[in-house]
């Protein structure tokens, strides 16, 4: 497998990384080695999901990383559970792909731990740097222990989202475990514009925040509204029973 801090040691210092140049000389070692790595990609909703699945499923297996504890309220993170495991299981209908679907515990109290004190933080600040921290540092345990070759993020093909940050985050985390972390920037090649195709395409639930308490009480969105909205359009609906077909099994048992 190939290590992404030996391709960044060959580059200037002094250079602003292109991350999805370093993702695509990945790739096309991989091809060239006749390998498909397993990865786990964490994705925050479903779509997020879209184009970094289409993309990425050419040259590897995935499994899809649901562990978003920020997300708030509850019944909205239910929402986005079940829209982004609706989507795995339609892309992989559609596509024939075989993309698997894990899910965190939802545990909101450790990510306001994480957080306390940049609660004041401007969105894209040091809260979201702690946040992406928390999220791929579990992705990255996870990795470590289903055995996965990669661990990565699909949180790069937001274009509110700052990709250096999360790339540097990545690599930083890729430090701590002994599993590699995969480089990105879905956003890259109209990777956005085709997200916004694909969520037209599945007929996918695109949310109105990031997810967290303090951004929504920064863009003043109605949270009592989306709560109502969310546990409207779960009633009824249960993902783990819905969509058997997508849950990732190891060692012969779900996860």
């Amino acid at each position: 497998m190939i290590d992404l801090q030996e391709i960044l040691a060959k580059m200037n210092p002094n250079q602003k990384i292109n991350y999805d140049r370093v993702m695509q000389q990945m790739t096309k070692a991989w091809a060239k080695e006749n390998v498909r790595p397993k990865i786990l990609v964490h994705v925050c909703c479903a779509p997020c999901s879209t184009y970094t699945l289409e993309y990425l499923t050419q040259f590897a297996d995935l499994t899809v990383y649901f562990a978003n504890s920020n997300i708030h309220p509850k019944e909205e993170y239910h929402r986005r559970a079940y829209v982004t495991q609706k989507f795995v299981s339609d892309f992989n209908e559609k596509t024939g792909k075989q993309v698997q679907f894990l899910e965190a515990a939802y545990n909101p109290n450790e990510y306001v731990r994480r957080v306390r004190g940049l609660e004041e933080e401007p969105e894209g600040g040091d809260r979201c740097r702690v946040c992406f921290d928390y999220r791929l540092d579990k992705t990255a345990q996870k990795a470590v222990e289903l055995g996965f070759d990669y661990f990565a993020s699909a949180l790069t093909i937001s274009p509110h989202k700052n990709s250096q940050t999360i790339n540097s985050v990545g690599i930083d985390v890729q430090k701590v475990y002994t599993t590699r972390y995969l480089p990105s920037d879905f956003k890259k090649n109209n990777g956005y514009r085709r997200s916004v195709e694909m969520c037209e395409e599945y007929d996918i639930y695109r949310q109105c925040y990031c997810g967290c308490v303090y951004a929504a009480k920064a863009q003043a969105i109605d949270l009592v509204q989306i709560k109502k909205e969310a546990k409207a359009f779960m009633q009824d609906r249960d993902g783990a029973q819905e969509f058997p077909q997508i849950r990732f099994v190891f060692d012969g048992k779900e996860v």
